[in-house]
């Protein structure tokens, strides 16, 4: 199973670069002391880290300590060989879990130690190691058994008795090549989960449309009375940014329509534009919010003010007026003019005259999960609706993701979803189906979920945790977020230092400080990473 790259990896440089600047001395270091073998990999990593492509040696160096709990010289490695190529390699696993099993001398991958026809100056093959997504415990090396329940809550429940994590906490860990609860308190205790909905909706969206189903914006023209109508398909990453950067484009829809315009000899439309995709109210309950916009069927860059992709911003007030009324810009640029737009409906004798389509679901969704998207999770709730025969609503799109839940299989006692995205207090998630639901994108019976892994956020790498752990498990933990006042939940992945990959997810609720809340989470997860538990 070939994973697809993290595209926000791409926008990670500069807190790949901290990094890399911390763990060279220490890689000089293990060099030194764990000649040929390690010196033989830094050989071959070095061209990769200085060559043409790689990345420049600042002048200053800053020091970040990486204390996953794992063997210092594997972090080292591995923190070097993630500068130079990213967090995951062609085979779906981490590279810095593959550089670790070979600093730790495990055998494994495309160099296995013999002649491998390079010079001995030369660089090689890259070592492997088994996946950590599928086939764990494989032939590559032997892992060790998994973490026992006692072990676990000696090492957690210190943690997780913080005060910071407020009144109530729950949390589970699971092993994802057995699917069998390791530790849990309180996991069958529904809480307040925060956006770690999102992985409750990416699961239910990815499942009800595949991974390759793509939302289509599309221009249609009713022949009679030249009137041109956009058509939204409920993407809420088309952009019309001059850089589209692989999204759809409005700007390129603009041109294609203009030119079939022109092939009809039409040169001056009426234009309206059609949000009838989704039904019901378009404020959220929690009203007029820097962290959503009205949700429509249509709209640009998420209705954003401020030309950013992510994060909390002022939005228009009317998302889809505000795309139709760029689109009627750029067909003035093409030679098209137009009326002031307005809403209408696009009738079943109108021509098609242009589409773009986003890029396929799993983009989709690990945007969503990387930045904590909730523009994003509101459409995919939404179209997870319309795949069930629901209404494209708030109503519709909770109940459809409860009931794509429920045809998994996956324990839905307590669950109550109202949105897509989490930020409704009233949404209730366990422990217990946090950890299933990413025991099930991990499933090799369902490879089309593992978009809900890749997208993960990386600790102290991309989106939401891109900031965190800077003391701690630093591109080992994989999670999302969750925070709303009072409350604060994290669930994600992690690989101990036996080599299993974990499941785990932790919520706690009246909480009063939520960076010390925060900070008590991070420190549990580097824990549970750091754990040699077995």
């Amino acid at each position: 199973m070939v994973v697809p790259e993290l595209r926000p990896w791409r926008a990670a440089g500069p807190h790949v670069v901290r990094l890399a600047n911390a763990v060279r001395p220490r890689l000089a270091r293990v060099a030194t002391a764990a000649k040929p073998r390690v010196a033989r990999i830094t050989r071959a990593v070095g061209p990769r880290l200085a060559g043409p492509g790689g990345l420049a040696r600042p002048r200053s160096l800053k020091t970040w300590q990486y204390t996953a709990g794992a063997a210092t010289a594997g972090l080292a490695l591995a923190a070097g060989v993630v500068s130079a190529v990213g967090p995951w390699d062609a085979n779906g696993q981490r590279t810095a879990e593959r550089e670790r099993a070979v600093a730790l001398e495990r055998p494994g991958g495309a160099d296995h130690g013999g002649d491998s026809g390079t010079a001995d100056d030369g660089p090689r093959p890259a070592p492997s190691a088994a996946s950590v997504l599928t086939s764990l415990g494989g032939t590559a090396h032997k892992v060790r058994s998994a973490p026992t329940g006692k072990a676990l809550a000696n090492v957690l429940d210190p943690l997780l008795d913080d005060p910071a994590l407020g009144g109530s906490h729950t949390a589970a860990v699971v092993d994802v090549a057995s699917g069998g609860r390791l530790y849990g308190t309180g996991a069958d205790t529904a809480l307040t989960p925060a956006s770690t909905t999102k992985i409750a909706t990416a699961v239910a969206a990815l499942s009800a449309l595949g991974a390759d189903h793509r939302l289509t914006t599309r221009t249609a023209l009713e022949a009679d009375t030249k009137e041109l109508v956009l058509v939204g398909g409920g993407d809420p990453t088309l952009t019309a940014h001059t850089k589209a950067e692989g999204w759809a484009s409005l700007r390129t829809l603009a041109r294609d329509t203009a030119e079939a315009l022109g092939h009809r000899g039409v040169r001056q439309v009426t234009l309206s534009y059609d949000t009838t995709l989704y039904t019901g109210p378009v404020l959220h309950p929690i009203g007029v919010n820097d962290n959503l916009a009205p949700v429509s069927s249509l709209m640009a860059d998420e209705g954003r003010t401020d030309g950013s992709n992510s994060g909390p911003v002022t939005r228009v007030a009317d998302p889809a007026a505000d795309a139709a009324g760029k689109f009627a810009g750029f067909l003035k640029d093409a030679g098209i003019k137009t009326t002031h737009p307005g809403p209408s409906k696009a009738t079943g004798r109108a021509t098609a005259l242009a589409s773009v389509s986003s890029p396929p679901l799993s983009d989709l969704v690990e945007r969503m999960l990387t930045n904590s998207d909730n523009d994003i999770a509101e459409a995919l709730a939404r179209q997870t609706a319309l795949a069930s025969g629901r209404p494209a609503s708030f109503d519709g799109g909770a109940a459809a993701i409860a009931a794509q839940l429920k045809k998994l299989g996956l324990p839905m006692k307590g669950a109550s979803f109202h949105d897509g995205s989490g930020l409704n207090r009233n949404d209730r998630l366990t422990a217990n189906l946090l950890t299933a639901l990413l025991v099930e994108a991990g499933s090799a019976t369902h490879p089309g979920l593992r978009p809900v892994l890749t997208g993960l956020p990386v600790a102290g790498f991309t989106g939401t945790l891109s900031s965190r752990y800077a003391d701690g498990a630093a591109g080992v933990v994989r999670a999302k977020t969750g925070t709303l006042t009072g409350v604060n939940t994290l669930a994600g992945t992690v690989v101990d230092r036996d080599g299993r990959l974990l499941a785990f997810a932790f919520l706690a609720a009246n909480t009063t400080d939520p960076v010390a809340a925060q900070t008590a989470l991070d420190k549990t997860a580097t824990a549970l990473a750091g754990c040699g538990c077995g």
